[in-house]
């Protein structure tokens, strides 16, 4: 089959499974209508002289009843199917003044595949390109075409004073949503053919039948979110059920049709674009795979956990180009992509990347984690040249207070020895000793005791609750704890973040002012953030394991001169003698889990690290 067959044959699978997809809607309307007919015609035998009777009135009465009923339900679904607000993914909106070349790169890509060009182009923090529509009346007007004269502010209607009375609606294309990954890693070639596809898409979009079932399709979705919602009247509720049923019913009824029938747009739209850089597609496929990678390590690794502290990485998109520059570095690729990175990125076809890329940083913070819409006091960016003493530092000596917390709930003392400069500072030693003790097999309510007195004179700590005084709480051998000492410190970890979380303020949203940057749409709900959590509850080993680093780092920065780095692949990282310490992980290891503290001692003693010495916390 030639390319245009297979092109006319994807069309054409569309567009038959549209109109299956519309088949449904009609049937459901014809149900609806049916006691109505069926009335009609029992009005029309009775005034015709047929069908009378006592029993024929009933029915006409029955019927009629049920007729009326059936219709105001159907009209009333009809109503929310038609106008609820359809899903739109939370984007940074591109406007043409601020990105003409884009644009541009755009239009022409449109006219080689002779199809209509987007209506408009925005940025998502994420490592995909799709269109998608919002010519909904809930997501506001479509934008005015500049190169149509009815549609300025000199058109003819507006001469006619006619624009402001009755704005003219016209069937506007979809936007095109890029990642914004793609647009700091691709080069300009990279970015035309994997936008080629993308674009293709816009004709089969503009074809009548599979735009009113895709319509019809998204309107289903809506009403079943609005059937969802909660906190309404018990007969609003009761209304609600029966709106969602209906919704799910018809849904299940077109949804083979509906897939069937996005797969024969996208089969026609890659099919068309096969004659637009069919070799540099290829190429750029492999870039897609990448960014995606180092996108995702840079969110997990670098980006959560400055998120955490209260700060939000101002250049993430900047930062995924110097993540793969690494990760080419260490898998000994740097000379095939020394050629590449010579070529214009795709980025200089904005006008102001920096202030693009800041509000995509913005906005991944805000669907990530959940974070507030715009910046304060509790909530400011942060530059990649501050990221290791901002976040870094600061976020090794929280973890590090906190531990030191709850060893003061749980009566641990302060120091043991001789060899301890400060007997009331927090030393690592302590850690290492309280978690390398065998572990007291009768001694549970003596340490809850001397937590709650511990706490008592500490003032300001917070006392972890008791542990039951039946038996001694057994190892948590599931998060791989070995020791019943580490896992007490678990549970008195896990409390501790769980009052720092419910005491943390409530995120709410914003109010509308000039800030000076680009706007995103806020089409969520707030109360649903974070849409897309990154990372699952850490389990028991890996948050003490954390932890216990975090004062393994305090103590290299205050006893030996180690600084805090930023590894671009693998998040905050320590440096001693400008060398990262990659080791350092197993022996923490060794210590949480086995209570083997001897692997970590010489390794301290190797790095000229003093566990005795007091470290400064937050």
């Amino acid at each position: 089959m030639t390319g245009m067959g297979v092109v006319e044959g994807g069309a054409r699978t569309a567009r038959s499974r549209a109109l299956a997809v519309l088949r449904v809607r009609s049937r459901a309307l014809a149900v609806a209508l049916l006691p109505a007919a069926l009335a009609v015609v029992l009005l029309a035998g009775g005034s015709a002289g047929h069908l009378l009777g006592r029993g024929w009135d009933l029915a006409r009465w029955v019927v009629g009843v049920v007729a009326v009923v059936v219709l105001l339900l159907a009209a009333g679904v009809g109503l929310v199917v038609a106008r609820a607000r359809p899903a739109m993914t939370p984007t940074v909106p591109i406007p043409e003044e601020s990105a003409p070349d884009l644009y541009r790169l755009v239009r022409d890509l449109a006219d080689r595949l002779d199809v209509p060009a987007p209506s408009a182009i925005a940025l998502t923090p994420d490592c995909d390109s799709w269109l998608e529509d919002r010519t909904h009346p809930a997501h506001g007007p479509p934008p005015l075409d500049p190169r149509d004269p009815r549609e300025g502010p000199a058109g003819p209607d507006a001469l006619r004073g006619l624009s402001s009375a009755r704005p003219r609606r016209r069937a506007a294309a979809p936007v095109l949503v890029i990642g914004s990954p793609f647009l700091w890693w691709m080069r300009v070639g990279e970015l035309r053919a994997v936008l080629a596809p993308v674009v293709a898409g816009t004709e089969p979009s503009a074809q009548p039948d599979i735009a009113a079932a895709r319509r019809f399709v998204r309107g289903l979705d809506a009403a079943v979110a609005v059937a969802s919602t909660t906190g309404r009247c018990p007969l609003s509720r009761s209304v609600c059920v029966g709106l969602g049923w209906v919704a799910r019913l018809l849904l299940r009824g077109c949804r083979e049709h509906a897939a069937e029938m996005e797969r024969g747009v996208a089969a026609a739209a890659a099919e068309r674009a096969q004659a637009v850089d069919y070799g540099l597609r290829i190429v750029a496929q492999e870039q897609v795979g990448l960014a995606y990678a180092g996108w995702d390590r840079l969110l997990t690794r670098v980006a959560l956990p400055a998120w955490r502290m209260g700060r939000w990485p101002s250049r993430l998109d900047a930062g995924v180009v110097a993540a793969l520059t690494e990760l080419s570095r260490r898998d000994r690729l740097a000379e095939g992509f020394a050629s590449r990175l010579g070529e214009r990125p795709a980025c200089d076809l904005l006008e102001e990347p920096g202030a693009v890329d800041e509000a995509t940083s913005l906005l991944a913070a805000r669907l990530f984690h959940g974070g507030p819409a715009e910046r304060g006091p509790d909530w400011s960016p942060v530059d990649w040249r501050e990221y290791p003493d901002e976040v870094v530092d600061r976020k090794w000596r929280t973890d590090a207070a906190r531990l030191h917390r709850v060893l003061d709930a749980l009566g641990v003392r302060r120091s043991s020895g001789p060899a301890a400069t400060d007997p009331h500072g927090p030393t690592l030693a302590r850690v290492m000793e309280h978690l390398s003790a065998p572990s007291p097999t009768s001694a549970t309510p003596e340490l809850s005791e001397q937590g709650g007195s511990s706490a008592d004179d500490a003032g300001s700590a917070p006392s972890a609750p008791p542990p039951p005084a039946t038996a001694p709480t057994a190892p948590d051998e599931e998060a791989g704890l070995g020791t019943e000492r580490g896992a007490v410190l678990v549970a008195g970890l896990s409390a501790e973040l769980a009052r720092e979380e419910a005491a943390a303020p409530a995120v709410s949203p914003a109010p509308e002012e000039d800030t000076g940057r680009l706007p995103v749409t806020p089409e969520w709900d707030e109360g649903s953030l974070p849409l897309f959590p990154l990372e699952p509850p850490r389990t028991g080993r890996e948050l003490l394991a954390d932890h216990v680093t975090a004062m393994v780092c305090c103590a290299a920065m205050d006893t030996a001169g180690a600084t805090p780095g930023l590894d671009w692949l693998d998040g905050p990282a320590l440096l001693i003698n400008g060398e990262r310490a990659t080791d350092l992980g197993p022996r923490v290891l060794a210590l949480v889990e086995n209570g083997d503290p001897v692997p970590l001692r010489t390794w301290l003693v190797d790095s000229g690290i003093r566990p005795e010495k007091p470290v400064r916390l937050v």
